[in-house]
């Protein structure tokens, strides 16, 4: 029996990798992985909560697309559901042929990650991602999570994150939008109620 040789990219050949199809893969580690498209429910959260950042930056700051490289032996890229970018990286970003922010550019401000059921997306969202993110620099961190029904705020201090876990009706508290008045129940139900009222 012929053991599987596993093929390791470096961050170049990821960048140029193409098979031809509409996958969308994360570089972990120097392998290729496949990322499923996500839930209805997931992607509605992330559009809700663009919405809701929009209110507070410009269209170029936020991006549920970009990807960015975080430090590691071997090459790792991450694809977060929605990132806030800085002013400095909106325009470092400006012009590039691909929404990739690579280890020279300035980190983002904050991202947000929605979990997907299973043992593997939790352990990658809550403990894989947040040491990648903290080690890259990034202010905050979000983990919204609609089986726990909490959202769960990182704030970087002195290069590890504090937590602060946020459910129900209690106003989630970020240090980059102070002014945000979003309860956790209103972010896990993606403002539904609201939109069932108006359309129906």
């Amino acid at each position: 029996m012929t053991a599987l040789v596993v093929k390791y990219l470096t961050l170049e050949e990821y960048l140029k990798y193409d098979d031809r199809t509409d996958s969308q893969y994360e570089l972990v580690a120097g392998e290729l992985v496949s990322m499923p498209p996500e839930s209805p429910k997931n992607v509605q959260i992330s559009l809700f909560l663009l919405i809701n950042f929009l209110k507070f930056v410009p269209v170029n700051r936020l991006s549920n697309k970009v990807e960015i490289v975080v430090a590691g032996s071997r090459a790792t890229t991450r694809i977060p559901d929605l990132v806030v970018l800085t002013n400095e990286l909106a325009t470092a970003l400006e012009g590039a042929t691909r929404s990739t922010i690579i280890l020279d550019m300035p980190p983002p401000a904050l991202v947000v990650e929605v979990v997907s059921p299973g043992k593997a997306n939790e352990d990658r969202d809550y403990r894989y991602k947040r040491s990648e993110y903290a080690a890259r620099g990034i202010a905050e961190y979000w983990i919204v999570d609609p089986q726990m029904n909490t959202v769960t705020v990182l704030i970087l201090v002195d290069g590890f994150y504090e937590e602060t876990r946020f459910a129900g009706n209690t106003a989630i508290a970020s240090i980059i939008f102070p002014e945000l008045q979003l309860t956790t129940e209103q972010v896990l139900n993606a403002g539904e109620s609201n939109a069932s009222d108006a359309i129906s």
